[in-house]
């Protein structure tokens, strides 16, 4: 068994600002760093550092070559990634502001010039059982899903960030959800008076044979099946960017299933994961590796 991320690759520029800028104001930062970043990239890091084998797919341009160098360091295969000679990567404007939080500007670059031809090229090395892991930051995402679908795949959908074009694609064919809140209400139309709980039983409906696994911020995270609800509630850190947090858990969280450990187990080391990258400054830097994620636990115990 396999697993592919197909998945967007960013430069990352973070400004350190007191507040996030307003309409019509100019605004000076007191700090920049040049991060990897992509939701693709954050998430196949991620993978890799839970253990999991991992190829990405992908596209970078020229200016974006140190992204593979990272990927390959953190043990991401990069083999599928298209280097195109004459455009851009994708990068991220990113605003820090003094309690961690952040605003994101992006711009798509080369990961919106995925071809039909790549997909089905990146495609072919793969096949029925394998688990392909989406994100919303690149192109042709229903032509993979439907793909995907006539091979067989475990197709697991982060639809972050969110807009239209995650109702258009086949969600019918999605195994797993990987989602906030907002996201969930989105997909289904539902005002914010919804609870939790509520949220990911009508997803369930919406989509009986899939597992719905809901994000909760400093609340925790609910998963749900045809079997069974479990909840795990969030650990406490001294914020510092939550830029790569939901990254950090989808990644956790699907290479924790993928070892075959308990749901609950792998909820709870999702969550540590997360809650560490958030204690530290960045995207993907900030992720831990398996190790770390259990000497924490230890700690937490």
């Amino acid at each position: 068994m396999k697993v592919l991320c197909f998945g967007s690759l960013n430069i990352d520029y973070v400004y350190s600002v007191d507040h996030f800028v307003a309409k019509g104001e100019t605004l000076s930062s007191t700090g920049l760093q040049v991060f990897t970043g992509g939701k693709g990239l954050n998430q196949s890091i991620a993978l890799a550092k839970a253990g999991t084998e991992v190829y990405h797919a992908g596209a970078i341009g020229p200016d974006g070559k140190f992204l593979l160098e990272a990927m390959e360091q953190a043990g991401v295969n990069t083999e599928y990634v298209a280097v195109l000679a004459n455009d851009r990567t994708g990068n991220a404007i990113i605003q820090r502001d003094k309690e961690g939080d952040n605003c994101i500007l992006l711009y798509g670059g080369t990961n919106q010039l995925i071809t039909k031809e790549q997909v089905d090229s990146v495609l072919s090395h793969f096949s029925m059982g394998d688990y392909l892991v989406l994100q919303n930051e690149i192109n042709q995402l229903y032509y993979i899903m439907e793909k995907a679908h006539e091979k067989g795949m475990v197709i697991v959908l982060n639809p972050s960030p969110m807009n239209e074009k995650i109702l258009t694609l086949p969600l019918e064919y999605v195994n797993i959800f990987m989602l906030n809140e907002v996201e969930a209400g989105q997909i289904l139309n539902c005002g914010s008076e919804e609870k939790h709980g509520q949220l990911a039983e009508k997803l369930l409906e919406k989509f009986p044979g899939a597992t719905v696994v809901l994000t909760l911020g400093d609340k925790g995270s609910i998963c749900i099946d045809g079997n069974s609800q479990l909840s795990q509630g969030a650990f406490k850190v001294s914020v510092a960017d939550t830029t790569a947090a939901g990254d950090t858990f989808t990644g956790f969280f699907i290479g924790g299933l993928l070892s075959g450990k308990p749901k609950q187990e792998v909820m709870k080391e999702a969550s540590a994961a997360a809650a560490i990258a958030c204690s530290r400054p960045g995207a993907a830097p900030s992720i831990p590796a398996v190790e770390e994620v259990r000497a924490f636990l230890l700690v937490r115990a």
